[in-house]
């Protein structure tokens, strides 16, 4: 409040008697602005400058890794399949699953087979342990052919929270998990979410994942893979607006969600110019910057002004306005006599008559 407090001092608004607001729109009368305000007048020589997206994508800096190979921990459950050796092969049944019936990985990273004792097997792929399981019944059995996989998959999942249809964990299975296969499982994201916001938290590190980017632009990098603890937050999409005001259709604000807005196309949304009132010379577009405030002007006198405000990207916080012209300022304020030169006629008229 108190910045634009000190911008309407600065930029010598003042108020009408109707409450309207009056801006400098010749060179001569801005000439008198203060320092900290900077007047940039959009031409062909210069709008190329302010034709650019408003918040490009960037890369995250989440490092990843290459492949995916599933570790065994404890908590998991192991199926183990011997061939031509049913006696060593716990059926799964009609009523049971093979989770139901496999070998759970105790605490200490093992787990029990007959023969071989005590088997470690947190820490190892399922082919190590199928390896490791080999040696150890080859004393027993000639040449064991046998089959390692993983039942259930308790030791390692993700937690994906936030602005997704489903926040809940996810294990970590054989294949791999990638960011938007978590949003996927997760039933997807709900109309308010922001996708470019993403952050994901790894090893104490929270990193910011622009899932947009990969959406939009194709940004491979911006679609890691998932690893054991990862903490994926999708937050909700905060306003972006754009307010559009003075002598046009529909002043009002503009949620630019993420998308790129010209300044012709935000008139245009607002019912254009109101033609009979609006300063063809006065388009403004207010910009704060940290200590300073920068005013844009653009003149629509000729259609060609149109065609540089479709290359003037508009920025969060933006305000647009649109002057009254002078003419129909005057003419405003004899409206605004009539009456009171009416009511005093009618009174001398009936000040005779007594």
């Amino acid at each position: 409040m108190r910045l634009l407090i000190a911008f309407i001092c600065a930029f010598g608004l003042s108020a009408c008697a109707d409450g309207s607001s009056s801006f400098p729109v010749t060179s001569a009368t801005q000439a008198t602005l203060d320092e900290s305000v900077s007047l940039v007048r959009l031409d062909a020589e210069n709008i190329s400058a302010f034709n650019r997206d408003v918040s490009p994508p960037q890369r995250t800096t989440l490092p990843g890794p290459a492949k995916w190979n599933y570790i065994v921990g404890s908590g998991d459950i192991l199926s183990v399949l011997v061939f031509n050796h049913p006696e060593l092969t716990m059926p799964a049944g009609p009523q049971r699953s093979a989770a139901e019936t496999g070998f759970r990985v105790q605490s200490d990273g093992t787990f029990f087979y007959p023969f071989v004792g005590q088997v470690q097997a947190a820490g190892l792929a399922p082919e190590q342990i199928r390896a490791n399981l080999m040696v150890g019944l080859a004393e027993y059995i000639a040449d064991p052919q046998l089959e390692v996989r993983v039942a259930a998959f308790n030791s390692q999942a993700i937690n994906i929270t936030g602005a997704v249809a489903a926040p809940q964990r996810l294990p970590l299975t054989t294949v791999p998990l990638t960011l938007i296969d978590a949003v996927n499982a997760a039933g997807g994201l709900v109309p308010e979410a922001d996708p470019a916001g993403v952050t994901l938290q790894r090893n104490g590190r929270t990193y910011r994942v622009d899932l947009e980017g990969f959406l939009e632009r194709g940004m491979v990098s911006n679609n890691p893979m998932l690893g054991s603890g990862d903490v994926v937050f999708v937050p909700a999409r905060t306003p972006q607006e754009v307010f559009v005001l003075g002598e046009v259709g529909r002043p009002s604000g503009i949620d630019l969600a993420g998308e790129a807005l010209s300044l012709t196309q935000a008139l245009a949304r607002q019912g254009g110019l109101d033609e009979l009132r609006a300063d063809a010379r006065g388009i403004f577009v207010f910009r704060s910057g940290s200590d300073n405030m920068t005013v844009f002007q653009l003149s629509v006198e000729s259609p060609t002004g149109f065609l540089l405000g479709t290359r003037f990207n508009l920025e969060p916080g933006d305000v647009v306005y649109v002057t009254r012209s002078p003419r129909q300022r005057w003419n405003d304020t004899i409206l605004g006599l009539l009456p009171t030169v009416g009511a005093v006629n009618t009174t001398n008229t009936t000040v005779e008559g007594l």
